[in-house]
């Protein structure tokens, strides 16, 4: 029966939001989506279902719980520190306004990121970068820019100086950096990507996926890649047969596409 009910679930959450549940590794969303009906009061997906068809506040923190949002800014820095030396430059060679894209972004640490590092290479004027999530509560969150302290643990110093302002307990993005980025909501796995892209920054979010949708993933990205173009993944997420996509290993966690 249980089984069942979750199932029933999915396929009405499908109907009503597009987004399509069966795509990701099924024991964590269960265990996660169940903790959150319990958590509410309700006994099964069934009640739980009724609910969201009829609240929509709990329908968004239901798609809060269902993106999985735990971000910073550097997140894991040596890679960044790849992407600034070696990465871009190459990158910056062959287009001097190279196409970026944050895939899946989250509340905009990555993106913010992404335009602190490019910084350093060209105006920021001059700088566009593309970033997209699922949740639309979450890009609210990104655009205001307002994060804890503990998101800056891995900020080098002269970049928290130049960058950031504290505001109380909180610190806020310059508007200069704010500036340089599009948030656009996307469904990674439902709609076209665009392109083609010079570097696409896609971390901590395929490790959530089922194989098959991880493998149909990797192919939507190669195919907005121009060749010679940078897919950018997390520190768990390493691609195993990287030419079965038309990628090349450029660094750990970052692929080349042929």
């Amino acid at each position: 029966m249980a089984q069942n009910d979750y199932q029933d679930f999915i396929s009405k959450i499908k109907r009503k939001t597009g987004i399509d549940l069966s795509l990701y590794k099924e024991a964590q969303m269960k265990r996660r989506l169940t903790s959150l009906y319990e958590k509410k009061g309700f006994a099964s997906f069934e009640v739980f279902y009724e609910a969201l068809s009829k609240e929509h506040q709990l329908l968004d923190e239901f798609l809060d719980r269902m993106t999985i949002n735990v971000s910073e800014f550097y997140r894991n820095s040596k890679r960044w520190e790849v992407l600034e030396q070696k990465i871009l430059p190459k990158i910056l060679a062959e287009n001097k306004r190279p196409k970026i894209w944050s895939a899946a972004c989250s509340t905009g640490e990555e993106p913010y990121t992404i335009a602190m590092v490019m910084s350093k290479f060209m105006p920021l004027s001059e700088l566009q970068i593309q970033a997209t999530d699922l949740d639309t509560n979450v890009i609210n969150r990104a655009k205001a820019g307002v994060y804890p302290e503990r998101s800056l643990n891995e900020v080098p110093a002269e970049i928290r100086k130049k960058y950031f302002t504290q505001e109380g307990s909180f610190y806020k993005v310059d508007d200069k950096i704010k500036k340089t980025i599009v948030y656009k909501q996307h469904n990674l796995l439902a709609e076209p990507f665009g392109g083609p892209y010079d570097l696409i920054v896609c971390r901590n979010v395929l490790i959530y996926f089922t194989e098959e949708a991880k493998d149909e993933l990797y192919k939507k990205f190669s195919a907005a890649l121009r060749p010679g173009g940078i897919f950018f993944v997390g520190s768990t997420e390493q691609i195993f047969n990287p030419a079965a996509y038309g990628f090349d290993t450029e660094d750990t966690f970052f692929y080349r596409k042929q």
